[in-house]
């Protein structure tokens, strides 16, 4: 048991760091880059704003344990938006493959949760 709750926080905390980075760039370069490259494949620019602060503070969210159910499963639904939208024309390498890691790990923690040094079992005391 203990073991599992160690291999989900290890899963939660990387998901967390690579997704809190990559909505962190995209701030950091520049918001409006985003939107222009939303806007040139045919997805409402605004999303761009959307997108980039689900990554970055679902990303920070996740690290600290807070609400990683609903965090995973918005991942999930982005991540199948990416794929759809852009990593299908790509191919497998370098395109789905890493998308679909990303997926499978956040739909491992909305189905299986991550309570082990998380913020949620101080705040709702779960046991």
């Amino acid at each position: 048991m203990f073991r599992n709750e160690v291999g989900a926080l290890i899963i939660r905390v990387v998901l967390g760091l690579i997704f809190a980075v990559h909505g962190l760039v995209k701030f950091q370069d520049g918001i409006g880059s985003t939107v222009a490259w939303f806007e040139s494949i045919n997805i409402p620019g605004f999303l761009a704003y959307g997108i980039a602060s689900l990554e970055l503070v679902g990303g920070i969210l996740l690290i600290i344990g807070l609400a990683t159910r609903i965090v995973s499963g918005l991942f999930v639904l982005l991540m199948v938006g990416a794929i759809i939208t852009v990593k299908f024309a790509v191919g497998f390498l370098n395109g789905v493959e890493f998308d679909l890691a990303l997926m499978a790990m956040a739909a491992f923690l909305a189905i299986a949760g991550s309570k082990l040094y998380a913020v949620d079992n101080r705040v709702f005391n779960h046991k």
